[in-house]
């Protein structure tokens, strides 16, 4: 395993890294991973590098000189990804004409495979990226039985680069323990300038319906049942009965969970549908409390940039999600717990210095995580691994 234990002096420069970046999921798509691909092909950029991104095409994203797309069509369960397979010709003479010093692949299938297979046919360092609990997706619906091949495709993709990288040390330790090799810790970090408490807006809480004395649960992120909106729903008409009217459920996005949601959640819910800009900026600090209960999340970006907005976290005690709140910026309730969940949220209507001080403890741990850092030790590890450009 290697583990990253110190962040080389600010800044490392990129200067003759050319980085061929496999994913089948990026910008406009919506979700941490393509948030922070597309934040890895600018990070590189700004510190000199280059980048050429090979994913699937979207019908709602706008060309770009370093984006290449392939012909990609809609998964049938779930709209919102596409799915490509793209010819491995046509890869193998895009890296011919790329000339890239190293590939990173982000995704396990379709692109991110042909991406790893041109790498190697062609000789160019490859390395990968671990973003989806496949333990945790497998456990909760109900795959008990491709646990096995599962993993051993797994370790077959990411043990074929140089490094896997991985959000997290709990991360780290469940693929280590399934065999995977060269591991090493990419965090995550959060835009201070983005996510701030000096978003907060009294008059969208107004606008909200919010009365002086509620509490605003929030919940950023992809409507999807596997992000454990089913737990939230049941520990949310819990504390209605025990304290109705109290707290307010203020939910930012969309997915092919969102009727369910619509369905289930308390009276008074506002859903939003996806925001960006400002106005994401403004949802996040508006709340209170953020409400995190996925139990497959490998890092969870949401859970960082609600801390950074001044929104201390009640999270499911699972390892990534224990790994960002151990210093004290919210609580852990038991996974899949309703009833633990509600538990949590009734204690801080109860006491709200709770809330406030624990707000206190989340802005503290989220100015400690700054992309400056992450970037600079994962191009300096890309350094040490490519290929030099011979052109």
């Amino acid at each position: 395993m290697v583990s990253f234990v110190s962040t080389p002096p600010h800044p490392v420069s990129a200067e003759g890294l050319r980085l061929a970046l496999f994913t089948d999921t990026y910008a406009p798509q919506v979700n941490g991973v393509a948030r922070t691909l597309e934040r890895l092909a600018a990070a590189v950029e700004a510190r000199g590098g280059a980048v050429r991104v090979f994913t699937a095409h979207d019908p709602e994203a706008s060309s770009s000189a370093h984006v290449g797309r392939f012909p990609s069509r809609a998964f049938w369960a779930y709209p919102q990804v596409r799915l490509a397979w793209p010819r491995q010709r046509v890869v193998r003479a895009a890296l011919e004409a790329y000339a890239p010093t190293i590939v990173h692949a982000a995704t396990e299938f379709g692109v991110g495979l042909a991406g790893r297979r041109a790498a190697r046919d062609l000789g160019i360092p490859f390395v990968s990226s671990y973003h989806t609990s496949f333990a945790a997706y497998a456990e909760h619906y109900g795959l008990g039985a491709l646990a096995r091949p599962g993993w051993h495709f797994m370790r077959w993709f990411h043990n074929g680069g140089l490094r896997t990288y991985c959000p997290t040390q709990a991360i780290v330790d469940e693929v280590n323990a399934r065999g995977f090799e060269r591991t090493a810790v990419w965090s995550r970090g959060v835009d201070g300038t983005r996510f701030s408490p000096s978003y907060r807006s009294e008059a969208l809480r107004a606008r909200l319906g919010v009365a002086d004395d509620s509490l605003v649960l929030s919940y950023v992120g992809r409507l999807a049942a596997e992000k454990g909106l089913d737990v939230a729903l049941d520990a949310l008409a819990l504390v209605e009965q025990d304290r109705p009217g109290q707290v307010r459920f203020l939910v930012v996005g969309d997915g092919p969970y969102e009727q369910e949601v619509r369905a289930r959640a308390p009276r008074g819910t506002v859903l939003t549908g996806k925001l960006e800009g400002a106005a994401l900026s403004e949802a996040f600090a508006s709340g209170d409390v953020f409400l995190f209960p996925s139990t497959t999340d490998t890092f969870g970006n949401v859970m960082l940039e609600a801390m950074a907005s001044g929104l201390p976290v009640i999270g499911a005690d699972v390892g990534p999600t224990r790994e960002q709140l151990q210093s004290g910026g919210g609580w852990l309730a038991a996974p899949g717990d309703a009833a633990a969940f509600a538990g949590a949220i009734i204690a801080l209507i109860d006491d709200r210095s709770r809330v406030r001080e624990a707000a206190t403890r989340a802005l503290a741990i989220a100015a400690t995580k700054t992309w400056d850092a992450v970037w600079d030790t994962l191009v300096d590890d890309y350094l040490r691994l490519h290929r030099p450009a011979l052109r």
